[in-house]
Order: structure tokens, then sequence, then C-alpha cells
């Protein structure tokens, strides 16, 4: 049987070799941090949309809208923008102390669609 000739010389093998233990070793920090790198986007989104219900919900905040038009309950405006600002950061924190970073991830992802459906209901009833 007749050996095939490697068609890349034995220099540039070794430059790759090299190149793919520096990649390996940036794929195992990116995998240590994880929660770290995916916590940012999430922290991010969050503090931002709490801004910006701050200045946009009016003083109180009805919640759950019934069907003849009227809130089943109405909250001040600070609780609106704190309680889901505080859900999001209590799912980070579980994130943090999860050996399963994914599902509170998730959770604190999911969480941030809270704020803008109170901005919704609120800005656009009915």
């Amino acid at each position: 049987m007749k050996k095939i000739k490697n068609p890349i010389p034995e220099e540039y093998l070794d430059i790759l070799k090299k190149i793919w233990s520096y990649v390996k070793i940036g794929g195992q920090w990116i995998y240590k941090l994880r929660s770290v790198v995916l916590a940012i986007p999430v922290v991010i989104a969050a503090i931002s949309l709490a801004i910006d219900n701050a200045a946009r919900l009016p003083v109180f905040v009805g919640i759950n809208l019934q069907a003849n038009g009227e809130y089943a309950m109405m909250i001040e405006r600070n609780v609106a923008v704190m309680v889901p600002l505080l859900i999001t950061v209590g799912s980070l924190l579980m994130m943090f102390l999860s050996r399963k970073v994914l599902y509170p991830w998730l959770v604190s992802v999911f969480s941030l669609v809270i704020p803008v459906l109170l901005w919704i209901t609120n800005i656009f009833p009915g």
C-alpha cells in the first residue's frame, strides 16, 4: 500500500497545532466564565428597561386588564419597575450559584418581557 504524502509542510502543522491549543485554552476560559458572559447582556437590558419604564409609566400602573377595560389592581410605578428587576437579579443569582447555567438564564431572559408588557398594557389598554 502506498503512503499518501501530507500536502501541508511540517512547520505549518506545528503553527496550526499551537493556534489550536490557544483556541482550546480560550474555549476553556469562556466555558468557565459562561455565567458572566451570559449575564452581561441580560443585566444591561434589565437596567435599560427599568430606566425606560421609570420614565414612561404613569404614577399608578394597572395590572391584569379585565374584559370590561378596567384593571384588577393598581400598583405604584416604583413597584412596577423594581419587581421585574428583582426577578431578573434573582434569576441571575440562581444562575451564578447553580451548576446548570442555562435554565436560570432563560428565566432571567423571559423576565425581561415583564417590563415591556407592563408598558404596553398601560400605554395601549384594551
